[in-house]
Formats: structure tokens, C-alpha cells, sequence
């Protein structure tokens, strides 16, 4: 709940506790079925700072009545009661905001043949301010702090003290002291002590002074530590699986965050629709508390089918079926069909159920037939590996053999290759799904022996073979810019280390342009050019900055954006030149992803592009 959303509610409160309007007959009820609307019966003005003013609007009997239906109409004795009840229903509202000296007074206007006219002046006066805030502790966290002053327990009670929410200086308000005194007793029992409440707060208000003195004293209860694991909900999958994905044992100290992280491993395994990971905090339990975790498990086998289309590759068709338990063995199964105009591609995996230590062993194989301009690239692959996927890091590493053949106008280009490799992602982002702050890094390393051979016009067909390295690196930094502007950077980089005579695999080599590349260049549009033709390069450089914010405080999921694309691909960093784009964009933040449609401008080509696209690259 917002700090404004509480104040109104707990005007509300006050109001209601007003002896004053438990008189008044009637209150606010619903129209009854063919009553008339509501009509103004007379009119308010109140003359106030925009804050209270509204405060005020909003929970004044005389606000209230005023579009009563007719059937509710009250008359005139009736209003001279609300008006007269309004200045010390005004002065406890503006008490909730630390306003204790408030001057308010109401004046009543009979002009003929209109409504009457109320007006209600306040005169807010200083504000009080919070002159001191004490905050002690005791229970098992003051005991442990006093055994060990130099202990995580000190540490953990001078933290909560130093950044308690409200420190002199602050201004006094009951919703502020309210979501101050909920929000330290969260983080307590957040941290370990989650049976933890307030044996005592007090704010004494010193109304001449404008002062508020804050004492609170904290009972901390037990410390919690985690125990054995209460598994509910499983029928087609083992209890293994939940088990190596905990990450924890008996004895370990409670904390939330443990529990949390547990609970996303376990959405993120393609094993559970749904997971719920708690304790009971009875501090009868508090050694050894059992962690109760409650599933709901995904079908053992699912089929999706699609339709699409994007600016990279035209449009398609996809089918994909998953089966979670294959022939009774604890893997995941996947194969996935794309048909499309440009991309024919079919993927499959094999991804184990979580280990010891929470990874998976993987087994893949791909293949597809890709046309891209003039060109036509077939490609194959098989790899096994093993993956880690953790809240904020992934990690992949790999044995894989690739097949690849590129026809070009100026020839054919046939290579394969054995290679290890190994991935690695972290985020640190407010939202994996909708970034607004944060960064991730993703990088990449390999290294194997190439074979293959070139068949041209010109040179005829050249063999070799040797070995061969390649690197990768991508960030994207997310920042709030103020005002409602956000911005996005990115950088990527990527070279692969072998002779110049060396045939590459072309998946292993590298292109820009496109969506996600340098924006008013088509799909692998930009490259260095190979006896007349375009080819794929050995460095890449892209970059790209963004800035956007929403079209309006009414659609604030709608943003429009700016943006400057400059990259390329060429065979050596000396022959790389830039390719600029810049243009505007749209994007809607769905639920389930952005969903982007940039209109581009491509210097090189002097034409404009459209690209759409869904989903964040990492």
C-alpha cells in the first residue's frame, strides 16, 4: 500500500470513530433499484495546499453528501449539522498528517437562485517533526547482540537502527509511522526472526513544540532455523528433484530470501505450475521449523502450436511438444518445429531433472536451412553439456560439433567443427521480464579444431584445417533517467582467433543488423564482402543507446522511444566500419514481454525499416 492510499484509509478511520457522525442519519448507501441519480444538493469549495485539499475532498461528510442519491436527500437542518462538524472533522484528518496546530473554518453563502455554497478554509500550520526515535530490542536477537557485540546479531540490530525510516528531522505523519513500524517489523522477520512484534511503540506529540518523541521496542523471538522438508502435491514427479533444487539443510538459519530463491528454482524447473515454499512461525517450532512446500505440477507432456512473423525472418509456423518424464527417466524432452518462409529450423533437447548441487546435464541437437538475401545456409549441430541456472547467474558449459554449408553468388563454403565452450550470464535487474534498472553481462569462450573447404570461381577449392578460439561478450545497462525517462545501453563484441585460410562453421562466425543488432538494417544485412558477395566476418562490434518513457500518465505500459544503432562485421578490427541507424519506437510492456516496433533509418542504405520484435536478448 502506497504512503497516500494509507493516509486515505486511515482518514477513513478516524471519520468513523467521530461520535459527531455516528448522528447523522442515513450515511452513504447504495441507490436502491429505480431511485434517481444523484444530483447536487449544494456546493463545496475547499481552500487548502493541493495535498490536503484533496484529503479533504475525499473523506468530508460534506464531501460525501453533497451527490447524495434523492432518496437519501438530506435537508437543510442536516446540512447545518454537517457544517458544523466539518472543522473538527477537518482537524483530525489533518492530524494524520502531522498538522496538530491547524486553524480551519467554514462560512456558508445563500445566493438566489443557486445552490447553497460551503466553503471550508484551512490554515495547515507547522508541521511536526519527529525531534527523536529510540528503537531497543529484546528476545534471542538483543541476547545474541549482547554476547557478541562484533557478531552478525550487532550488526543486524545497528543496521535496523541506523536506517530506521523516520529519523529526526522527518516530517510526522500517522501513515508514515504506520508503514515505518510495518516495514522494520518485516525485515525482522524477514531475517531470521519471523515470529518477531512490537512489545511497545509510543509517539508522544509535543504540540507546542511541533516536536514528536518515537520510543519502539522490538521483541525479537526466537531465532528460526530451517529443518526438514514438508513436500506436498507430488504424483508424477519424485521428491528428489524438489530436494536438490533447496540449496539448503537442517540447521540452516531462517532467513526469506532462502525460501524465496528456493521457490523460484523450483517455478523456473518445467516441472511445477505452481510452488509455494513457507514455514509455520510458531516459536514452539522455531528449532528444526519444517518448510513446507506445496506444488503443483505441470502435465507430463504438452503441445503448442504458433503462428508469427518478424522483420529478421518473415513469417512462420511453430510446433512444440514437451514430455517431462520420456520413456519413465527423469529428463525433459523437447522438440520444437519452426516453418517459415525464410527459416526452417527443428530443435531438440534433452535436459535432465536437477542434481546434486542444483545442475542439469543437457543433450541437444539442431538443424536449419536459413535464406538471407542472396544467400542460403544450411546448418547442424549436436552438443552435451551441463547447465546452472540460479536467480541471477547462468552458466553452460559444453562439447558440440557443428555442420555448416553457405552457398553464396560467389561460391559454396563447407565446414565442420569440434569444440568446447562455456556461457556465462548474470543479471542484476529490477525485472527479468521488464528491465527498467540494473545490467546483464553475458559472455562467452571456446575453443576446438575446424576443417572444411572453400569452392570458388575465382580460387577454385581450397581445403584446411586447425584450430580455432572464439569470445563474445554482450552488456546491457538499464537506468531510470527522472521525469519518466528511461534509458538503455548496449555493447557487444565478439572475435574468433584462426589462420585466415582456416573454413569456419558459419554459425560461429558473425554478422550484425537486424532487430536486436544495428536497427534499419535487415538480418544479417551487414558483413564484409567476400569476391562480390557478403559473407560473415571474424570480429563484430555493436552498440546501441535508448532512451524512452511512457506516451502517458493514462497508458503507462504504452512508451515511445529514441534510439542511435551503430555496427558491423568485417574479417579484421582494421577493416571494420561502422554502420549507423537511428529512428523512433513504440513499445507496449505486456504481462508476458515487451513487444517493440521500431521505425529505422539505415545511413549505409539511405532507406527507412520497419522491425517488430518481442522478448529481451540477454
Amino acid at each position: 500500500m502506497t504512503p497516500a492510499a494509507a493516509r486515505r484509509l486511515l482518514g477513513a478511520l478516524v471519520l468513523a470513530a467521530l461520535q459527531g457522525c455516528a448522528l447523522l442519519p442515513g450515511g452513504e448507501k447504495p441507490a436502491e433499484a429505480g431511485s434517481a441519480p444523484a444530483q447536487p444538493l449544494y456546493r463545496l469549495e475547499v481552500e487548502a495546499p493541493d495535498e490536503l485539499r484533496a484529503l479533504l475532498l475525499e473523506h468530508l461528510d460534506l464531501a460525501r453528501f453533497r451527490n447524495a442519491p434523492a432518496t437519501d436527500a438530506i435537508d437543510d437542518n442536516e446540512l447545518r449539522r454537517l457544517a458544523a462538524a466539518a472543522p473538527a472533522q477537518a482537524r483530525a484528518l489533518l492530524e494524520t498528517e502531522g498538522l496538530f496546530g491547524a486553524t480551519v473554518t467554514i462560512a456558508r453563502e445563500d445566493p438566489p437562485g443557486a445552490l447553497p455554497l460551503l466553503r471550508v478554509t484551512v490554515q495547515p500550520g507547522a508541521q511536526v517533526r519527529v525531534t527523536s526515535a529510540e528503537l531497543t530490542a529484546r528476545g534471542a536477537l538483543q541476547d545474541a547482540a549482547q554476547a557478541d557485540p562484533q557478531g552478525p546479531a550487532a550488526a543486524q540490530l545497528a543496521a535496523l537502527q541506523h536506517d530506521w525510516p523516520m529519523p529526526p528531522g522527518t516530517p510526522f505523519r500517522q501513515a508514515d509511522w504506520s508503514a515505518a513500524k510495518n516495514g522494520t517489523l518485516a525485515r525482522v522477520r524477514a531475517q531470521g526472526y519471523p515470529a518477531a512484534a512490537w512489545a511497545g511503540t509510543r509517539a508522544q506529540i509535543d504540540v507546542p513544540r511541533q516536536a514528536a518523541a518515537l520510543q519502539l521496542e522490538l521483541d525479537s523471538g526466537p531465532l528460526f532455523t530451517l529443518g526438514p522438508l514438508a513436500i506436498s502435491g507430488i504424483e508424477r514427479y519424485d521428491e528428489s528433484a524438489v530436494r536438490h533444487l533447496a540449496g539448503f539443510g537442517p540447521g540452516t538459519p531462517y532467513s526469506e530470501k532462502t525460501l524465496l530463491d528456493f521457490q523460484e528454482r523450483l517455478g523456473k524447473s518445467g516441472l511445477f505450475e505452481a510452488a509455494t515454499v513457507d514455514i509455520d512461525p510458531d516459536p514452539a517450532q522455531a528449532e528444526q521449523t519444517p518448510v513446507r512446500v506445496r506444488l503443483r505440477e505441470q502435465p507430463l507432456q504438452q503441445a503448442t502450436t504458433g503462428v508469427g512473423i518478424s522483420a529478421n525472418t518473415g513469417p512462420r509456423v511453430t510446433l512444440e511438444h514437451l514430455h517431462r518424464r520420456p520413456f519413465g527417466l527423469e529428463w525433459i524432452a523437447r522438440n520444437k518445429l519452426e516453418y517459415g518462409s525464410d527459416l526452417k529450423r527443428w530443435e531438440g533437447e534433452l535436459l535432465s531433472w536437477p542434481l546434486e548441487g542444483q545442475y542439469r546435464n543437457l543433450i541437444a541437437g539442431s538443424y536449419e536451412r536459413l535464406r538471407s538475401g542472396e544467400e542460403l545456409r544450411t546448418a547442424s549441430s549436436a552438443r552435451i553439456g551441463r547447465t546452472l541456472d540460479t536467480q541471477r547467474l547462468e552458466r553452460l558449459y559444453y562439447g558440440e560439433l557443428v555442420h555448416a554449408r553457405l552457398d553464396t553468388l560467389a561460391g559454396s563454403t563447407i565446414a565442420d567443427a569440434l569444440w568446447a565452450n562455456y556461457h556465462w550470464t548474470f543479471r542484476e535487474v529490477d525485472s527479468v521480464l521488464l528491465p527498467t534498472d540494473g545490467y546483464t553481462l553475458a559472455l562467452q569462450a571456446g575453443a576446438g579444431e575446424a576443417r572444411g573447404r572453400r569452392t570458388s570461381g575465382v580460387t577454385g577449392t581450397a581445403r584446411d584445417q586447425g584450430p580455432f578460439a572464439r569470445l563474445y561478450g554482450r552488456l546491457t545497462v538499464y537506468k531510470p533517467l527522472g521525469a519518466a525517462w528511461y534509458g538503455v545501453v548496449r555493447a557487444e563484441a565478439g572475435e574468433l582467433f584462426a589462420r585466415e585460410t582456416l573454413a569456419i562453421p558459419d554459425p560461429l562466425l558473425f554478422r550484425a543488423g537486424g532487430d536486436d543488432s544495428v536497427r534499419g538494417y535487415g538480418y544479417r544485412e551487414l558483413g564484409p564482402t567476400v569476391d562480390g558477395a557478403l559473407a560473415s566476418g571474424r570480429v563484430m562490434l555493436t552498440g546501441s543507446a535508448e532512451v524512452a518513457r511512457p506516451l502517458s500518465a493514462k497508458l503507462p505500459s504504452v512508451w515511445w522511444a529514441l534510439f542511435f544503432d551503430a555496427g558491423n562485421a568485417a574479417n579484421t578490427w582494421t577493416a571494420l566500419k561502422l554502420a549507423r541507424g537511428y529512428g523512433l519506437g513504440l513499445r507496449w510492456r505486456s504481462p508476458v514481454g515487451p513487444l517493440r516496433m521500431d521505425l529505422a533509418y539505415g545511413e549505409e542504405l539511405r532507406r527507412v525499416r520497419l522491425h517488430v520484435s518481442v522478448g529481451i536478448a540477454f
